[in-house]
């Protein structure tokens, strides 16, 4: 072996002896490597947002690239396939046309329904999204195939909240052309809460590419970070995820800011 004798030596010294710059690096390594395995859906960036507003510890995105990397750490998101806008068929009219730039909470909404199964069981998640800052602010969930109690209930917390608020102005609600968004109670009770609809062209996901978007990866951390797939309660698991989302998750559209702490800080 072409290997040179006082450099064999000093690296034998080295690791017999090692610095305490080193030390801390394989501290690090350690430190990294369990946070990734809570939040295996997340990359070095997001976990070195998380880290500084959980534990007050700073590390530069860089920094924890490399100690993941060392450490053999690798996310496991999914990835989507993108599909084909469909022709334009209305029943309301698109009134947002991708200008999701909401200048106060509640003033554009979106909602969509997510469907999974945990421990063999099929459950329908419905969830509202306030576009001024991604927070959760509606959900409604059942196990059973196309119940429409979801949709009302979720819909119903946004109404509380926005009379909470004694919000001025009308607020937006964006779907899809679904059967219950589409129906006459549903629309009545928007109606009756001076609620605006506006509707993606069916077949067209990428007209609402923020709930799209949000229910991807969000399924995601339910069923890599959160375990959902072998929950014994999923109501329950559904109810601390939103909590975490709003107050605990950091977001890379919000400047690594939770939506609790973004909308606090833009002064609502």
């Amino acid at each position: 072996m072409d290997i040179n004798r006082s450099g064999y030596y000093k690296w034998k010294y080295r690791k017999a002896h090692p610095s305490a710059r080193h030390i801390q690096r394989m501290k690090d390594v350690e430190f990294i490597k369990e946070e990734s395995n809570k939040h295996k859906a997340h990359g070095y960036r997001w976990l070195a947002a998380f880290l500084q507003r959980k534990y007050g510890v700073i590390m530069s995105p860089e920094y924890i690239y490399r100690c993941r990397k060392y450490a053999g750490v690798i996310c496991e998101s999914k990835h989507y396939k993108w599909k084909k806008p469909g022709e334009s068929s209305y029943i309301y009219d698109n009134l947002i046309w991708n200008n999701w730039n909401a200048s106060k909470p509640l003033e554009i909404i979106v909602s969509d329904m997510t469907a999974f199964y945990s421990k063999g069981i099929y459950y329908e998640l419905t969830l509202y999204f306030d576009t001024f800052n991604r927070e959760i602010v509606g959900f409604g969930l059942t196990d059973r195939k196309g119940d429409i109690k979801p949709y009302f209930e979720g819909l119903e917390q946004v109404i509380e909240l926005i009379k909470e608020k004694e919000q001025t102005g009308l607020s937006t609600l964006h779907t899809d052309q679904g059967a219950v968004y589409s129906s006459e109670a549903y629309n009545k009770l928007l109606d009756n809460n001076n609620i605006i609809h506006s509707m993606s062209r069916a077949g067209t996901p990428t007209d609402n590419p923020i709930d799209e978007s949000l229910n991807g990866w969000i399924k995601d951390e339910l069923f890599i970070d959160f375990n959902l797939k072998k929950c014994d309660d999923v109501l329950s698991l559904i109810k601390d995820y939103i909590n975490y989302y709003n107050y605990e998750r950091p977001m890379y559209c919000l400047k690594y800011k939770t939506p609790h702490q973004y909308k606090s800080d833009m002064g609502y």
